[in-house]
Formats: C-alpha cells, sequence, structure tokens
C-alpha cells in the first residue's frame, strides 16, 4: 500500500527544532514520578526518554532506533545526567519491556488487541470511502491511534487495515450502485457489452465517444449519446449515498475496462462499474454539450465582429465619395451665401439633384442605427443554431437564481414554440432579461423577432451559466455553487478545528491583517519620503522598481560547463533504468483492477517515454526491438493512468530531495509555476482552443510547478484561454510528495486578487511577479491615512464589513477545498466568472485585495524577496526549456483528441523531465566530489547557480534499447 519512502516518512523522527524540543520533551510531573522510582542514571534518562516518546509519537522507541541527540541531551539535561548513559541504558530486552509495561500503565497507554482493530476500521471507514489511497489513511490512522493513546502497531499492521478498510468501502459501494437495479435493467446494462447488427462498435464503446469541434453536428452527436443513457432508465438516486470521490474512481475503472473484460467479471462488479461509469458519462455530457455550445456562440461572435469590420472597410470609399460631394455641395452654399446668390442654383452648377439624391441614400443606409453592431450579421447564424438548439433545450433543465426567472420563462416558452411548430413569438413573452443593445434586433414595433429572440435567449444562457446565476441538472462543472461545498450545518464538524491553518474567529484573524497592513503602510511611506526604498523611484505619482541585475555569476557559468563535461553521455532508455533502479518509481504504475506492480518494466517506461516524446505507441513499438504495439496498448491501459503517473512522479521528487547537492539550491519549501503552450495538430487541432497572446494558432497549456530543488511535482492540460491563476492552487494542494511548499511564484498571469486571497486561507504565501507594479493600486483600512506621499496609489478603501459578512462562507469555501471535496481550480473558475452582485465572490476579492497590498508593500521594501522570486521563476524556465528538447516528435504538436491522452502525454513529459533532473543531480554531485578529493574549492555559494537541467549529454532520438541500469 505504501512505498518505501512513504514508509520512511511516516516512520522518521521530526526534526528535532527548539520548539518540538519545548513542546513534547520537556519534563512534567508525570514522568518525574516515574523517574523517582529509578536509581541509575541510565535507568532515569531512559525511562524518560520512554515517557516522553511514547507521548510524542504513539510508540516506544526501537532497540535499534537511534534518537536525535539533541532529544537525548534536552533530556538528560533536565535530569543532570549524562546524555551517554542512553546507550548503556536497558541491555536486556526483559528490562526494556519491563520499563515499557510500567510507563504505559501510568501514562494509560494500551496494546492494541483484535477488539481494537476492528474498531479501527469501522472508524476508518468514512475516510477509506473517499479514496483509493494508502497514505491519508495511514496518516489518519497514526493521529487516530495517538489521540485514542492505543500504542502503534508496526506500519504493516496499519497498512492491513487501512486495506481492509478499503475493500469494506468498495464492497459498500458496489451495493449501494447495484442496490435498486431490475432484471430488466440488468438486462440492459449488458446489451451495451454486445456489438449490434450491422455495427462495427458495442453502445458501450460509442457512448464513450466524444467530439471536440464546436459544431451543430458534434451537439447532435453527444446529445444522442444522453438520450441513451437516459432511455436505460437506471436509478437516477443510486450513486446519492456514496462518496464522490469513490464514485469518479469507480467510474474512471469502468472507463478503462473494454466490453470484453467487463463481460469477464462477476455480475454485481460488472454492474457496479457500468452505473459508476454511466452516470459519470452522463454528466461529462452535459458538461461537454454546454461547453460546446459556448464554443459555438463565442465562434458565431467573433465572426459576426468580423463580417461588420470588413463591411467598414468596404464602405470606406462609399462613404469618402459621399462626403466629397458633401463637400462640394457645402462650398457652393457657401459662396452663394457670400455673393447673396439662389443656394438650389448653386448646387445644380457643381452637381446634379440625382447625384445629391442618391448620396444622401447611401449615407442613410451607412448610418442605419445597428449598422455597426455585429449584432446585425449574428441572424445568419441562426439556421446553424436551430440545427441543435431545440434539443438541447428539451434534454437540459435549467434552475437559477430570482433574477433569472423572465430568462427561464423565455426558455419555457421556446420548449412550447419548438414543440407545437408554431413560428410566432407570443405577445406576453418576457423581455426584461434582454439587454439593451439586443434591443431594436428583438423588438420589431409590437412584434417580436423569432430569431433574434431566440439567439439572444441562448447567448444569456451562456453569460449566466459562466456567471453562476443558472445551474443544470446533472451537470459537474455547471451545477449549483452550493452544491461544490461541505454542507453549510457541518463544515465545521466535518473539517475539524484544524481544517485550514489560520484562526477561524474573524476577529484575531482580520485585526492580526489589519495591524501588520498599518504598519508596512507606515514604513513604506517613511521610506519612499526619503527616497530610502531599494531600486524603487517614485515620479508623476508612479512607482517604478528597477529590474535585477543578472543572478548568475561568469564563475558559476564556467563551473557549470567543467561539471557537465565530467557527466557521461547517456541514452535516455539508461537514463530512465538508473532513475528507476535508484528509487522504483516504475512500481507505483499498478494494474487498475488488481493493484499488483507491473510485470514488465521496460513495458512500463516504454509506455512513458512515448508519452514524454510524443511519439506515440505504434512509432514506439517499431522503434524498441522486442516489443509490440499490442503489448504497449495493454501496458497504457492498464498500467498508466493520472494517479499512477502521480505516485511515480513523487517517488522521483522524494528522491530528488534526499540528494544533498539538492538542499544547496533549496529547502523544497518554495516553488514556482508556469504555463508552457503547445501546438494541437492533426485530431488534436478541434480541442485546442485560441489565445492571441501565443498568436492565432490553437493550442494548449501544460502548466507544471517546480520546487526550488529543480523537481517538476505536478502538471496538468488547461485550455490556452484560460488564465494560469486559476491552476496555480491544484499544483500545490494535490501533488503526492513530501515536499512543505511555504512560497509560491508565478509571474503576472498567475495571480489574481482570488488567488492572493485563498493562498493565504490555505497556509501558502503567495508572491507573484507582478508586471506594471506602478499602475496597480493599494488598498487600505478606512482607518488608516496614507499621507500625501502615497495618497496616488491608493485605489480605495478595504470593505471590512462585506468581509466580515462572508466570513463563514469563506472559510467554508477554502475547507471545502483544502479537504478535497472540490478543486481549487473549478471554484476560483467559478468565482472569477461571477458578476459584480455576487456576494461571496466580491468578499474574496476584497479579502485578496488586502493580502495584495501587504505583498506590494514588502516587495517595494524588499530585494531578497525580489531575487527569490526570480530565481524560482528561472528555474521553471529551464525547466521549459527542457522539456521542449524532450518532446520534439510531431513538430512538437499535440496530436490526441482525448483529454486523457493528453494529460498523459503532460505526464510523461514531467516524469522524464524530473527523471532527468535526478539523475543529472546524482552525477552532479559525483563530479563535485571528485573536484574537490582533488584539493579543489567548489563553493556553495557558486553550486546553487548550477541547474541539473543540461541535456546535451543524453541522447533522444535513435532506438529504445533497455538494458541494465548503471552502477555509480
Amino acid at each position: 500500500m505504501l512505498s518505501s519512502s512513504q514508509r520512511a516518512a511516516l516512520l522518521a523522527f521530526p526534526d528535532p527544532t527548539s520548539d518540538l524540543l519545548a513542546r513534547f520533551y520537556t519534563l512534567g510531573p508525570r514522568e518525574l514520578a516515574l523517574i523517582r522510582e529509578r536509581r541509575k542514571p541510565r535507568n532515569r534518562l531512559g525511562v524518560a526518554l520512554l515517557a516522553l516518546h511514547v507521548q510524542h509519537l504513539g510508540a516506544f522507541p526501537a532497540t535499534d532506533q537511534d534518537l536525535p541527540s539533541a532529544v537525548i541531551e534536552t533530556v538528560a539535561q533536565q535530569l543532570d545526567v549524562d546524555p551517554g548513559d542512553y546507550a548503556r541504558y536497558a541491555r536486556r530486552d526483559e528490562t526494556r519491556r519491563e520499563h515499557q509495561l510500567q510507563v504505559a500503565a501510568a501514562l494509560g497507554y494500551t496494546a492494541m488487541t483484535s477488539v481494537h482493530y476492528r474498531q479501527v476500521v469501522t472508524w476508518l471507514r468514512p475516510l477509506a470511502a473517499g479514496t483509493a489511497r494508502g497514505l491519508p489513511l495511514v496518516t489518519a490512522l497514526l493521529d487516530h491511534l495517538r489521540e485514542q493513546k492505543w500504542l502503534l502497531p508496526p506500519i504493516t499492521v496499519l497498512e492491513r487495515l487501512a486495506t481492509l478498510a478499503l475493500r469494506r468501502a468498495q464492497r459498500e459501494a458496489t451495493r449501494q450502485l447495484t442496490l435498486g437495479l431490475s432484471p430488466v435493467q440488468c438486462t440492459a446494462l449488458d446489451r451495451l457489452l454486445e456489438v449490434p447488427d450491422r455495427e462495427r462498435l458495442t453502445p458501450l464503446a460509442w457512448l464513450r465517444q466524444s467530439r471536440a469541434k464546436a459544431s451543430p453536428a458534434s451537439i447532435l452527436a453527444l446529445l444522442s449519446r444522453l438520450d441513451a443513457i437516459r432511455a436505460l432508465d437506471l436509478p437516477v438516486d443510486a450513486g446519492a449515498h456514496i462518496h464522490p470521490n469513490r464514485l469518479r474512481l469507480m467510474a474512471r475503472e469502468g472507463a478503462q475496462i473494454t466490453p470484453q473484460h467487463f463481460r469477464d467479471l462477476e455480475a454485481e462488479r460488472r454492474y457496479a462499474l457500468l452505473m459508476a461509469s454511466l452516470l459519470d458519462r452522463a454528466e461529462s455530457l452535459t458538461d461537454e454539450i454546454l461547453d460546446l455550445h459556448d464554443r459555438i456562440l463565442l465562434n458565431m461572435n467573433r465572426q459576426s465582429r468580423h463580417r461588420q469590420e470588413t463591411q467598414v472597410l468596404a464602405s470606406q470609399d462609399t462613404l469618402a465619395a459621399s462626403l466629397r460631394v458633401f463637400a462640394q455641395a457645402g462650398q457652393a452654399l457657401l459662396r452663394a451665401r457670400e455673393a447673396h446668390r439662389d443656394p438650389f442654383e448653386a448646387i445644380e452648377q457643381v452637381l446634379t439633384w440625382d447625384t445629391f439624391t442618391q448620396t444622401v441614400e447611401e449615407l442613410l443606409t451607412l448610418a442605419k442605427p445597428g449598422s455597426s453592431d455585429p449584432l446585425t450579421f449574428l441572424g445568419l447564424h441562426y439556421a446553424a443554431v436551430r440545427r441543435y438548439a431545440p434539443r438541447l433545450l428539451d434534454r437540459l433543465v435549467f434552475t437559477g437564481i430570482a433574477s433569472t426567472r423572465t430568462l427561464l420563462r423565455a426558455v419555457t416558452i421556446l420548449r412550447d414554440l419548438n414543440a407545437t411548430g408554431k413560428r410566432t413569438v407570443p405577445s406576453g413573452a418576457p423581455v426584461d432579461f434582454i439587454p439593451t443593445r439586443w434591443m431594436p434586433f428583438v423588438l420589431m414595433g409590437d412584434q417580436i423577432d423569432r430569431r433574434y429572440y431566440e439567439l439572444c435567449v441562448l447567448s444569456e444562457l451562456r453569460h449566466r451559466l459562466r456567471a453562476g446565476d443558472l445551474w443544470v441538472a446533472g451537470s459537474r462543472k455547471y451545477r449549483d455553487f452550493d452544491a461544490h461545498l461541505l454542507p453549510a450545518q457541518e463544515w465545521r464538524t466535518k473539517a475539524g478545528p484544524t481544517a485550514l491553518p489560520i484562526s477561524l474567529d474573524y476577529a484575531d484573524y482580520w485585526g492580526d491583517k489589519m495591524q501588520r497592513l498599518s504598519q508596512e503602510l507606515g514604513v513604506v511611506t517613511r521610506l519612499l519620503a526619503r527616497g530610502e526604498l531599494p531600486d524603487v523611484s517614485f515620479k508623476g505619482g508612479k512607482l517604478s522598481v528597477s529590474p535585477l541585475a543578472a543572478t548568475v555569476p561568469k564563475e558559476a557559468e564556467q563551473l557549470a560547463s567543467r561539471l557537465y563535461r565530467q557527466v557521461p553521455r547517456v541514452k535516455i532508455t539508461q537514463l530512465l533504468l538508473d532513475v528507476d533502479a535508484w528509487t522504483g518509481f516504475s512500481r507505483q504504475f499498478t494494474h487498475l483492477h488488481s493493484g499488483e506492480a507491473p510485470s514488465s518494466t521496460t513495458g512500463v517506461l516504454t509506455v512513458v517515454l512515448a508519452d514524454a516524446i510524443n511519439l506515440g505507441l505504434s512509432k514506439m513499438a517499431e522503434a524498441s526491438p522486442g516489443l509490440t504495439e499490442r503489448q504497449l496498448a495493454w501496458t497504457a491501459q492498464w498500467h498508466v493512468r493520472d494517479d499512477t503517473y502521480s505516485a511515480a512522479l513523487a517517488e522521483i521528487v522524494n528522491a530528488q530531495g534526499r540528494q544533498p547537492l539538492a538542499a544547496v539550491w533549496g529547502e523544497g519549501t518554495t516553488s514556482s509555476s508556469d504555463g508552457q503552450r503547445f501546438r494541437t495538430g492533426a485530431q488534436g487541432r478541434a480541442s485546442g482552443q485560441v489565445n492571441l497572446r501565443y498568436g492565432p494558432e490553437p493550442g494548449v497549456t501544460f502548466y507544471t510547478h517546480v520546487s526550488d530543488q529543480y523537481a517538476p511535482f505536478h502538471t496538468k492540460v488547461i485550455a490556452a484561454n484560460i488564465r494560469d491563476a486559476t491552476h496555480v492552487l491544484d499544483g500545490l494542494l494535490y501533488h503526492e510528495a513530501d515536499l512543505q511548499i511555504e512560497e509560491h511564484y508565478t509571474d503576472t498571469h498567475g495571480y489574481t486578487e482570488h488567488v492572493f486571497a485563498l493562498c493565504d486561507l490555505l497556509g501558502f504565501r503567495f508572491a507573484p511577479r507582478i508586471r506594471d507594479l506602478g499602475d496597480s493600486r493599494l488598498f487600505i483600512a478606512k482607518r488608516d491615512d496614507p499621507g500625501v506621499v502615497l495618497e496616488p496609489l491608493i485605489g480605495g478603501r478595504l470593505n471590512e464589513r462585506l468581509i466580515a459578512t462572508h466570513w463563514d462562507d469563506i472559510l467554508r469555501l477554502a475547507a471545502s477545498i483544502r479537504s478535497g471535496t472540490t478543486t481549487a481550480s473549478l471554484m476560483l473558475s467559478k468565482l472569477g466568472s461571477y458578476s459584480r452582485r455576487n456576494g461571496l465572490a466580491n468578499a474574496l476579492r476584497e479579502l485578496g485585495r488586502a493580502q495584495r497590498t501587504l505583498f506590494t508593500l514588502e516587495w517595494l521594501q524588499s530585494p531578497a524577496l525580489r531575487k527569490r522570486v526570480q530565481i524560482g521563476l528561472n528555474k521553471g524556465e529551464a525547466r521549459n526549456a527542457l522539456s521542449r528538447a524532450v518532446y520534439f516528435h510531431r513538430n512538437g504538436e499535440v496530436r490526441d483528441r482525448r483529454p486523457t491522452a493528453q494529460a498523459n502525454r503532460a505526464s510523461g513529459l514531467n516524469l522524464v523531465v524530473a527523471a532527468i533532473a535526478l539523475w543529472n543531480t546524482v552525477h552532479l554531485q559525483r563530479a563535485v566530489q571528485q573536484l574537490r578529493q582533488q584539493g579543489e574549492d567548489v563553493p556553495d555559494d557558486l553550486m546553487q547557480h548550477v541547474s541539473p537541467l543540461a541535456w546535451e549529454h543524453i541522447g533522444l532520438t535513435g532506438d529504445y534499447l533497455w538494458e541494465q541500469p548503471s552502477r555509480i
């Protein structure tokens, strides 16, 4: 269940800081009472350490366990004995066991029995219902046993208990999913696995197909699949009593199983996985339909704007000619006035009345109301929208807040018109939801234009869904915001007092923040007035921070070149074998169904490498002697997926953190994140999005987090037109490595005020490099006086009442994200699109403004902070350069259409980049040791600038042969 590194981390003695020693290794009355019974100094010290250790970690130190010297010295000093006495303590096992029994009895600790084991498994079941990972279960179990004062059994016993709890959770979920199935429904599920006559696919394979192209045909195809699932008439509440995470795990497992393998499963298991897959697929189809509808309307608006701009350009010649005619007429009138002549005769001398009349008509046409609005051309797209809109409105059920009632009435009217075949919108149809801009197109006198009315309804549905004012039954992405969170009345109980690493009391939290804000404001005001802010100028009411000088000295570049000359050349296959021999990361690619490690290491490594270099399985099989495409496809289907990629990556990242050289680069407590864009091509082109920042070509973004030790510990695929900031927190919260990130860096695209707020609530120090800092504004408390100096920089006063009003909702949101009830990216996406009327979004934005102001004030004062951010972002850019070199096949384009395939590409690339970083780190350490053994000085202040991300010595092309790992 646990990897070797996870066991080691759980069993390791925590770093004996002064705070830890003071808290857990200070003798109290109970410990002193036990010690008084001992005469010999070694026994007094040994019993004291037994008593303190069991209260700290829940178990007695093992006979062969070496306690940190700081712990022994701290306790020995309190007893006024020699720390060396501990080495002479309890040389007889019987004495140690006798002392342990006496200490346990005195302090109320109990050895676990079979009764305790059964109680523990029952206690674990709610937690096991929401995860398939062993580490959180064993961690929770350790905390629970310590709280109950039950002596910890061996770690392998805890793993078995957690495994048993997981199996029971799985059986309970299976029972719940199949409980309400009738024989008719079971037969219908079995038919999904059979290929109908004159068809090539089973119904299940057809249901799994997605459509990436934004077109009416795609939406109709997806609606047909949604209809097919609903026609099965499955129990709609089958998953209501199952933890959402468990349901997603079962759905993911079911999505990987072929119809043939489904038929081989035991009946109850088969029906449960089919149910989970279909429930999940119905939600995904609903979201895909709405997303495609959103993209279609977006494309329609873009094309309409283009048509309008083209018309304006085409009418410029006509407009210029008309203006020349009017200029001639105007000059004639002016001359006639000066000469007191007849104005009509004056005009007739320069142009005919027919010409003048035609010119007036042309100008009236050009100046017609609405002619400059792209909506004029939107009606041309009505026929395309009508191909799918009736079915979309009929199949999806919309509900919303009170302000959407008239819009929902309009939806009902359109459904009735579609059902009856009527074409005219009734005169009493609601129109108050229609934006002012649309009014001239929708209302034609006393009549309502059907085309524009329907287009306006569909457009407003899109806007209100994005704003969170509407939600859709059966949707995952567009459901009620409240449904994503922990229950309002129970979140404090379920999340516990440690739900967040901050004070949950508003007065304490906000009072401390405002005190800090006032202090920092005063310091910056004084330094700015005296011109003493380092590298900061203030002219014309605008701040300017000087760019940082180059951070890498030439000596470091020369050292790096010299060290890499000593690093051996290596094929990428040999490199992966070496890293696997050191870490065993390939064992994390467990079988989806059995959970067993892969029988073929080379098969797994080949699939991973195929993802990383963007070669694909068929071409990879051709370049890998001894492996067939069928073997690789089987391995990819059953062993390679997002959770196994995450677990394997964690093994490499953890190994990187254990290298002595990594400690020179950082402590593993800071990180940066950045998006790297890849163009989409071939079949993947339809799934790409256009971001004009990168040009007109569609693409996707691989968004990656990198630690200060050069370890890329999280990656995900996001749409190219989505702001990076939406996904910053996902990497910090959902990685599986042992990193304890405290401070995080991004560039300008990685920050919003919502991100500032949530990072603070979740215990992360957020430090983005904000472009155009001089244009940003500070927000202060109402009682603060910025003074004359800072007044031009103040953007407003913080709305403290708004934050206080929504404080419980803010905490509930943050606790829901931290507990895994919902994801940070989904919530940030929703909050970012909400209208200005949304109280929670506004309150969180106010909180973020306070945090951003505090950060800005520190940024102005601290060159060290600016340097840390710059160095952190440079590490991410170096990682991006390496990943671009690795991902070289197919012109570096993403040609996969399915999101899961794209995610595997990104994960494989990130894992191989992490492996290269670890391999280089190990060999750089060896080179440094050799130089130092030869008497040369290799200072750490130069080594901190030597990156382990070089690749010139790595062979990435050719045949991919797997031999034996090399020895170092």
